[in-house]
């Protein structure tokens, strides 16, 4: 027999539960570029974009992947489907990432 934990507002949102839960997303690609100036001119384009959406972005880059997880910088915000679309575009158009791959919308403290 299961029954269903109950818990109040304040753990719920201590949690990150239910209405409280904070949703993110999950990128890669593979990078390759020519020169110095070619990372930090897309690192800094990269930047822009993430800061004009307002987003908050963690990196784990190697010599050839990039990967990252994507949440909103608000504090109970949520990333959503037209942030995804964004970094999906922005990857996609770049000269130097290939393989680009954008997950689905997820909790991020409980699924990322």
């Amino acid at each position: 027999m299961s029954e269903k934990t109950t818990r109040n507002r304040r753990i719920r949102k201590k949690l990150y539960l239910d209405e409280f839960a904070i949703l993110g997303f999950e990128f890669s690609c593979k990078l390759t570029a020519d020169s110095q100036a070619d990372y930090e001119q897309f690192f800094n384009h990269f930047a822009e974009l993430v800061d004009s959406r307002h987003l908050y972005i963690t990196l784990d880059n190697d010599s050839e992947w990039l990967e990252g997880s994507v949440t909103s910088a608000d504090r109970y915000g949520n990333a959503t489907d037209e942030d995804r679309e964004a970094i999906n575009t922005f990857l996609s158009a770049q000269a130097i990432a290939s393989e680009v791959k954008v997950g689905d919308l997820v909790d991020a403290f409980y699924a990322m």
